[in-house]
């Protein structure tokens, strides 16, 4: 295999075979390309696309790139579900209990914050003592005896993914979906999945902020995927204001606390969840049709058979047993909590929920920088949802904050985003297709 020729045939717009791709990234895994090898084929399949077949050759090559995850000793459909990424998106936090508690077996491996979006690692890094790195032993008997375990990505599962990724976000090649689909898709099927849930979120606050860019993203994914043997299926949903009440790390892991302890139902993100999980449960076969498998997992809401799959993997991987029962004695909290009043009376109409996002990162939420080290104390809670009617003064959030200057800068950026007009909103549906 030569590099540069495989380089020069995309550059040209040929179709890579199979066996050219697999080299390339067998290569690339080892350490045998440079950096500017690695772009310059980044940079080529970025102005030349790559057909259906390519894309599904260079999922399998990545995935294949380092270890496969094996659950043969589990007699339960190995499902999962992944976003790409939104401002108060903690969905993976209550769905994978609640699939788990129905009967499916969820090795959900996460991700942290990327740009203006949270992670859900992020978030689990707000429990004391959690392990989000477990070894393959531990990770497996959670999944095992729990029902669910949420990690991050270790080293060995699609390495070529994490090589091929980092010189990606250098070359401006970050949003060609063939790469974004094998990104995504190799880490899935090197987890031994067999049936696959996507959240494809669209909106001011998604990486996709047109619809039709949305449907072609989610249209590749479950192609590609379901090329590759993992049956999949996608749901297009609505990012253009936050999706949970919180917006943050700490607070995001107690409105997950208080979705599962019935404390808080009836919401966009309950709408969402419930979605999600009845539609993991129809495409692994535990329940017949959408109404029945939304009924389970209902019921394992009002049970509290999903808190105790929760409790039962936070305590296995090193968090307290306790959490839900007892969030204040383990969560901490921000020194200073301050209400954004609204700025008139009207409608909230509008929301620039990446810029929420972003001004999650400036109270120290998030990362600017790779290496820097996140608060998990701070953020927003109680925000209220477009089509809320308000009075002037009346608070709209409450930000958590490290200091009072802190929290007056993030009061006053907060405000700025959200419009506030006299007539009633024309509200968009949260879900807005399936595919």
């Amino acid at each position: 295999m030569i590099p540069q020729e495989i380089i020069r045939r995309k550059r040209d717009g040929d179709e890579l075979d199979a066996a050219d791709i697999r080299s390339f990234i067998a290569a690339l895994a080892a350490g045998r390309l440079s950096e500017g090898q690695i772009g310059a084929f980044a940079m080529a399949v970025w102005f030349k696309g790559m057909s259906r077949a390519e894309t599904v050759a260079l999922t399998l090559a990545m995935a294949d790139s380092g270890d496969r995850l094996q659950w043969a000793d589990i007699n339960r459909p190995i499902a999962d579900k992944h976003s790409t990424g939104g401002v108060g998106d903690n969905v993976s936090l209550m769905l994978a209990p609640i699939a788990a508690a129905c009967g499916l077996a969820v090795p959900m491996i996460s991700g942290r914050g990327l740009g203006h979006t949270g992670g859900t690692l992020d978030k689990l890094e707000s429990i004391p003592g959690y392990m989000i790195t477990p070894d393959a032993d531990l990770f497996h008997k959670v999944v095992k005896e729990a029902g669910c375990a949420i990690i991050g990505q270790t080293g060995t599962l699609a390495p070529a993914d994490g090589r091929l990724y980092a010189v990606r976000d250098v070359t401006a090649t970050v949003d060609s979906i063939p790469l974004i689909t094998a990104s995504i898709l190799s880490k899935k099927l090197a987890a031994g999945l067999q049936t696959l849930v996507l959240d494809v979120k669209v909106g001011n606050g998604a990486f996709m902020a047109d619809r039709g860019q949305a449907e072609i993203l989610a249209q590749s994914l479950v192609e590609v995927a379901n090329g590759a043997g993992v049956k999949t299926s996608a749901m297009i949903t609505d990012m253009s204001q936050p999706l949970a009440d919180s917006a943050g790390n700490a607070v995001e892991i107690r409105n997950c606390l208080d979705f599962l302890a019935g404390r808080k139902r009836d919401t966009r993100l309950d709408i969402v969840v419930l979605a999600f999980a009845a539609e993991m449960l129809v495409k692994s076969g535990v329940a017949v049709s959408p109404d029945e498998a939304e009924g389970m997992a209902r019921q394992a809401l009002s049970s509290g058979k999903a808190a105790e799959v929760f409790a039962r993997m936070v305590s296995m991987l090193g968090g307290p047993a306790d959490l839900i029962e007892n969030p204040d004695r383990h969560l901490a909290r921000a020194p200073l909590e301050k209400p954004v009043p609204a700025a008139r009376s009207g409608w909230l109409s509008a929301c620039d929920a990446r810029g929420v996002g972003l001004s999650v990162i400036d109270l120290g939420g998030g990362r600017r920088h790779p290496g820097d080290r996140i608060d998990h104390r701070v953020g927003f809670s109680e925000l209220l949802p477009l089509g809320t009617r308000v009075t002037a003064g009346e608070p709209i959030a409450l930000v958590h904050a490290a200091d009072e200057a802190a929290a007056e800068r993030a009061a006053a950026a907060l405000a700025m985003h959200y419009r506030i007009t006299e007539d009633k909103p024309e509200l968009t549906p949260v879900i807005a297709g399936l595919i």
